[in-house]
């Protein structure tokens, strides 16, 4: 049962209404910060149905920006202007997010927050200045449970100004697709798992293939990107066969160290999040490194690298810090605490539907209170937000899981970084996404130096979809 949700009961003219007291503010938002002085590139993407055999058959209704694969990897150059044009061929509507980039809020692609959603036949041109380097990612915010299950996730690479001299680069786009062994779509969501943990899929693939395997120079330095693009799944990778070191995570080059992952101690890569590591490949060509991750019934792998070519005989204490992405830190001692709660509302509640769908039913909440739906009006139907912030104000969130699992909680527009958690020690590194688990509360801090109206969700998407969203305003 593959679900659709296109209602439109709401107008053009109503949602544009909607958006207009925060569209007005990002004109001087944070991403026109960098001068125009350099001609945009520009990129035009197609969503489409897309055919690719994921399983022991051809699946032919998948939904990429490419007739037969999945999205590419975009790469842009920090500090260089970006255009892209998006045509929408699907008989529903969309919207393209850019998670983890700090841009114009008019960019951010969050149906009627930031914009009307593009039907069939129409386009939407996105642009914006990448201002951090880093490892990041796109996918639609509109019908998300269909459009993102069935593979419209894509990883976005921005380079650094200087080249960071490896000698080759691995990405890896890490994702589940619901499939029979035939290719045939098995339900992409279900009541019992929105309610739960999220519905897991049965074909764990990354770029959408099982078992993978690229190339990198004998003895050379391999710049590892993964990202975590699924609906569901937390992924707990490692690297077997060769040395290493994490360089980055969520976009951001390291403040704090991240120890090495290893099959008894692997890295907990949620959706929605990032992680960047170096490796340097085996000295005899023809050796593999292994990407494994820990998942339910035993390790698995995800990838291969193998060694090719001449030994480059290269060292990792050949390589250079990353330059730190230029963000503010805040002033913790005089920082405005705000606490978010995250709850179980297994009772449910109404939502409104509108043209990007909703799952029918309500599980999950933020203060106690489930999002209404994405075409939630104003404050008067519960849909303000959440919590209002001054521009350059300095903001302690604190987040407090009181249900019964665990959540990946992602902003937009904006990064912060942990400070404390009550059940484990946590590096204090830039993020836009952060793993809350399950009775834990997590304290992070942030500058409010972005303006508009910023989405703030769970990034297990049926959690997201069933109330657990809203969104938070920076204002002058």
């Amino acid at each position: 049962m593959t679900k659709s949700g296109s209602d439109r009961r709401i107008s053009r003219r109503t949602a544009l209404g909607m958006l207009s007291s925060s569209v007005v503010l990002t004109l001087i938002g944070v991403g026109v910060k960098a001068a125009w002085a350099q001609k945009p590139a520009q990129l035009d993407l197609v969503i489409q149905h897309s055919a690719h055999k994921i399983t022991e058959a051809v699946t032919t209704d998948l939904i990429s920006t490419r007739p037969d694969g999945p999205p590419p990897v975009i790469r842009l150059k920090q500090g260089v202007p970006f255009v892209a044009r998006v045509t929408n061929t699907l008989p529903d509507y969309t919207t393209i997010h850019w998670h983890g980039i700090r841009l114009a809020n008019a960019m951010d692609g969050v149906p009627y927050l930031t914009q009307f959603p593009f039907g069939p036949g129409e386009s939407y041109e996105y642009r914006f200045t990448p201002m951090d380097a880093g490892t990041y990612w796109y996918h639609p915010h509109c019908l998300t449970m269909n459009q993102m299950a069935k593979g419209l996730t894509g990883v976005l690479v921005v380079e650094e100004e200087t080249d960071p001299g490896f000698n080759s680069e691995v990405v890896l786009n890490l994702r589940d697709f619901r499939l029979r062994p035939n290719g045939e779509w098995l339900d992409l969501w279900t009541a019992r798992g929105a309610a739960r943990s999220g519905t897991f899929g049965t074909a764990v693939t990354a770029n959408w293939e099982t078992d993978p395997v690229y190339d990198g120079q004998t003895g050379g330095l391999v710049r590892l990107r993964m990202a975590a693009t699924d609906t569901t799944r937390i992924y707990k990778p490692y690297v077997v066969g060769a040395d290493g070191v994490v360089i980055a995570t969520d976009g951001h080059p390291l403040r704090e160290t991240v120890d090495w992952p290893s099959e008894v101690a692997p890295y907990l890569l949620s959706p929605g999040q990032r992680i960047d590591m170096a490796i340097r490949m085996p000295e005899t060509e023809g050796a593999f490194v292994d990407i494994m991750s820990d998942l339910p019934g035993g390790s698995r792998r995800l990838a291969r690298v193998r060694a090719v070519g001449a030994n480059a005989a290269r060292s990792l204490s050949e390589l250079s810090q990353l330059p730190q992405n230029d963000i503010p830190n805040p002033d913790l001692r005089n920082a405005r605490v705000e606490e978010f709660v995250f709850g179980w509302t297994p009772e449910g509640g109404a939502q409104q539907n509108g043209f990007c769908g909703t799952l029918g039913y309500s599980f999950w909440s933020i203060n106690r209170k489930p999002w209404p739906g994405d075409a939630a009006a104003s404050e008067t139907r519960g849909a303000g937000p959440l919590a209002v912030f001054r521009l350059g104000e300095s903001i302690i969130l604190r987040l407090r899981n009181e249900s019964p699992n665990d959540h990946p909680i992602h902003l937009h527009g904006l990064v912060f970084r942990p400070l404390k958690s009550n059940k484990r020690t946590i590096a204090s590194n830039w993020t836009d996404t952060v793993l809350l688990q399950r009775d834990e509360t997590i304290e992070v801090g942030l500058v409010a130096d972005n303006l508009g109206d910023w989405a703030f969700h769970c990034h297990v998407i049926e959690h997201q979809k069933t109330g657990l969203a809203g969104f938070i305003r920076v204002e002058a």
